[in-house]
């Protein structure tokens, strides 16, 4: 089996809302849509996404009724450090401030309009500052 792409599906009440957000301050482009449906994409290795409005048929019956819940949408990315300030300035909450894990992860962590979490996450360099 060869993978060609990678697409997340993510259940939202508001496909409008999170589409704007994805579009608006981080770089996806709309692929397609439809009511209830719209499916983003960038142009790097970046996962591409589906929303579908909670209730849509094409969902299993048992997950119709949920929501995009217990997830972080991780993107690794370079310059952490200006991408933070870029969307805080575009007036993008931050939830998750700027951070340094003692394992070398930098991340930082904002939430869209229906409450999905995307991580930022920029690997520290070892040879850095900090290991020295």
């Amino acid at each position: 089996m060869q993978i060609t792409a990678s697409t997340i599906s993510l259940t939202v009440d508001d496909v409008a809302a999170s589409q704007r957000f994805f579009t608006a301050h981080l770089g996806y482009v709309e692929q397609a849509s439809a009511e209830g449906f719209a499916s983003l994409a960038r142009d790097d290795a970046a996962v591409d996404i589906v929303l579908l409005a909670r209730g849509t048929e094409v969902l299993p019956a048992e997950q119709r009724d949920q929501h995009a819940t217990g997830l972080i949408l991780a993107f690794t990315s370079t310059d952490i450090e200006n991408n933070e300030k870029r969307l805080r300035a575009e007036g993008v909450e931050i939830t998750m401030p700027l951070r340094e894990e003692p394992w070398g992860e930098r991340l930082f962590q904002v939430t869209d309009p229906n409450g999905v979490i995307i991580q930022f996450v920029e690997w520290a360099d070892p040879s850095g500052p900090e290991s020295a």
